[in-house]
């Protein structure tokens, strides 16, 4: 019987799986051009259940060496003797089935090796003496990058690629690295007696440009292969696409969500399954997770900069130097129109949650207790035109005097910590930052299969409100409702606390003034 996996290696008989064969044409494209390459995404992101696909496709033309890097320990780097007498067997551990041949040559070239000369000399030998072309899959590259010998060892593989494409040696056809640093551009700073920085000597890789994400076809053919096991009645269309709108096609995040609603929501695929399995996903703790908070901790320039994209919501221009730490992380990408933006929402409602709970931490009289009981009624429903006025309260009583400065970066934070206890555990919350017409858009609240969308503005005056409230009720046409909600932050001294309902465009607005 088959399952989702969202851990380790997924394998055809065992898994549901998205179908990526058009992906692993265009590696075998690469290789075939005898190509040296890196395979960086961020973690999690299938990069070993690919290199375990593609040794399925390639072994049959090529001699597979595929190996890892992960738990060799410090031993294995700490002198040149060491790496060279351990690392042909290494790779003759992980030679792929069928080539036992192949094996008994790198046996035979595999005694007493004790410098990289006598590596190097190996590797022609075995590489020539080969009845195919060999390949060299290194998975987890990164758990070698803090030492200097690796980088001895790409640089051998680097002389021998040139001398190889000159016909004055013999080497791996292709090597694939794969791991979540782009290993050509990396500079890397070793500690010994003194520090010296080592530029990386991998500038004979071509940029790896498959995109690895799933796409709505991807998901379809997962969850079509399910549905035709189990027959839970999905639509499996709306299903793909959804699936791709909240996670950008992040194969964790995919397959651990189609996880939670088989395995712990009874087979319910549905948008309310996925949005409850989304409350269920963000509020566990994972490895994934870990290091999307400890990346952005460690990084204060990568921090500041996801404030400014998702608190302050300002259009920044993507550029590959400064925002690289970002996409290299997975968190942040470039769009169709060059701009930065989140890679997915799931990662985006992790980091608002993050800065809630610090902002509770701060502000916790305020924030600190539920109100549930007061604004659900008997129905279940939520009551957010109670909600909001509540909300006006508390701004007039503790943040009469703040500033258009602290506002603008607080704002929508201060909202979001006064509403995610009220539909905690029930409800759902994401943040819209456009419409398909490039719209400003901002919170979308789903409760008891209800919608209700909520527009955050400043006041710059009645025109740009009222600008405000035609993008909404756009917005509103878009999702098909009748009624949304403004909070417009003023910061006038004689400003009127209004609260109001008004019509605009055939569609109900309910205003308050903050």
């Amino acid at each position: 019987m088959k399952r989702f996996n969202y851990t380790g290696t997924c394998i055809p008989n065992k898994h549901y799986m998205v179908t990526i064969t058009e992906k692993l044409d265009k590696i075998k494209k690469y290789i075939d051009y005898g190509e040296y390459f890196t395979i960086n995404r961020p973690r999690q992101y299938g990069k070993t259940t690919t290199l375990y696909l593609l040794t399925q496709k390639l072994k049959k033309d090529y001699i597979i060496v595929k190996t890892s890097f992960e738990g060799i320990g410090e031993v294995f780097f700490q002198t040149e003797e060491n790496f060279c007498k351990s690392v042909l067997s290494m790779f003759a551990d992980r030679i792929v089935s069928d080539y036992e041949d192949f094996k008994q040559i790198v046996c035979n070239e595999d005694k007493g090796l004790t410098t990289f000369k006598e590596l190097s000399k190996a590797i022609t030998n075995i590489t020539k003496n080969a009845r195919k072309k060999v390949i060299l899959l290194i998975d987890e590259v990164d758990k070698a990058t803090n030492y200097s010998l690796f980088y001895h060892f790409l640089g051998l593989l680097r002389n021998k690629y040139l001398k190889q494409n000159e016909g004055d040696d013999s080497s791996f056809h292709s090597v694939i690295l794969a791991g979540v640093h782009d290993i050509k551009s990396i500079k890397m700073k070793i500690r010994d007696n003194k520090e010296s920085e080592y530029n990386s000597p991998w500038n004979i890789a071509v940029d790896f440009k498959v995109d690895m994400s799933f796409s709505v076809n991807e998901i379809y053919s997962m969850l079509a292969d399910y549905e035709n096991d189990n027959n839970t009645g999905m639509d499996i269309n709306l299903m793909a696409l959804k699936l791709r709108e909240y996670t950008s096609g992040y194969p964790y995040l995919v397959s651990k969500l189609c996880y939670i609603m088989d395995e712990e929501l009874e087979q319910s695929f549905n948008e309310n399954s996925l949005e409850h399995a989304m409350r269920i996903l963000l509020n566990e703790k994972n490895t994934l997770f870990d290091d999307l908070i400890k990346n952005i901790n460690k990084h204060d320039d990568l921090f500041e900069l996801l404030k400014i994209l998702i608190l302050d919501g300002k259009s920044i221009t993507f550029n590959s130097d400064a925002h690289d730490l970002g996409v290299m992380y997975g968190i942040v990408k470039e769009d169709t129109a060059h701009k930065l933006r989140m890679d997915n929402k799931i990662f985006e409602l992790r980091i608002y949650n993050y800065l809630i709970a610090l902002q509770e931490l701060k502000k916790g009289i305020a924030f600190a207790y539920k109100y549930q009981t007061k604004f659900v009624d008997d129905n279940g429903d939520l009551d957010l035109v109670l909600i909001l006025t509540k909300f006006q309260q508390l701004m007039k009583t503790e943040y009469r005097q703040v500033d258009e400065r602290f506002v603008e970066r607080e704002g929508r934070l201060l909202f979001l910590s006064f509403i995610t206890p009220i539909i905690n555990g029930i409800g759902f919350y994401f943040v819209e930052p456009e419409t398909r017409e490039s719209n400003r858009m901002d919170i979308v609240v789903t409760f008891n299969q209800k919608k209700f969308v909520i527009e955050l503005k400043i006041w710059r005056g009645e025109k740009y409100a009222q600008e405000g409230r035609m993008q909404l009720c756009k917005y509103l046409e878009y999702q098909n409702l009748e009624k949304g909600y403004m909070v417009i932050f003023n910061f006038n001294k004689n400003k009127k606390y209004n609260c109001f309902n008004t019509v605009v465009d055939n569609k109900n607005i309910f205003e308050i003034t903050v």
